[in-house]
């Protein structure tokens, strides 16, 4: 399933609710929609992962924070190896194929860079905005990251089934969608979602 497939959809769901309840709009927009009701699947699984996808969106605020204005770079490439490799591993331990964790996870890197390019942009634009404290990579942020790959690992293998089956794409796009609503994601983090969506349902990105 491609980016843009859930794209006009999930986007402006999160503009008509996450930006509204952050007061990023006018306050003659509409108030937002009810999420939709879950399904016993979903609660079980997807939602469960998407919930997951968008907590390790949300940390990118703090990756970029900590690089913001130093010498270090978005792109890091010996780290994200170094993620790559441990997830492919990992994955074979509980049977499911490295190759396409590794898709999954890989989309989940570019949508942090995405964020954190996102925020960038922002904070130089205004800055006002700019982080006041640079959180500790090492100490502080990379260990919630490396709880959710645990999470993460873990959910898929639980929804392997059910993510290869054809009735993936809606249910994920109606898991994203609610998960967008129950962590208030921005327009930029709406994005970096549907940016970390691809490969979930088998398909590489």
């Amino acid at each position: 399933m491609r980016p843009h497939r859930l794209g006009s959809v999930l986007v402006s769901v999160c503009v008509t609710s996450a930006v509204a309840l952050s007061g990023a709009v006018p306050a003659v927009a509409q108030s937002p929609a009810a999420p939709p009701p879950r399904t016993v699947a979903e609660a079980r699984t997807l939602t469960v992962l998407t919930d997951l996808l968008a907590q390790r969106l949300l940390v990118a605020d703090k990756v970029a924070a900590a690089k913001y204005g130093t010498s270090t770079p978005i792109d890091d490439p010996v780290r994200e190896k170094a993620i790559l490799d441990d997830v492919a591993a990992r994955a074979a331990g509980l049977g499911l194929d490295p190759a396409a964790v590794t898709a999954v996870f890989r989309d989940q890197i570019e949508a942090n860079k995405l964020v954190q390019r996102g925020l960038y942009a922002r904070w130089d634009a205004h800055p006002r905005e700019r982080p006041t404290e640079r959180p500790d990579l090492v100490k502080e942020v990379r260990p919630v990251l490396d709880r959710i790959t645990t999470g993460v690992l873990t959910a898929l293998a639980e929804t392997e089934p059910l993510r290869a089956g054809a009735s993936c794409a809606p249910r994920l796009r109606r898991a994203a969608i609610r998960s967008a609503y129950t962590h208030r994601l921005d327009l930029l983090h709406a994005e970096g979602l549907v940016r970390a969506l691809p490969s979930v349902c088998g398909e590489p990105s």
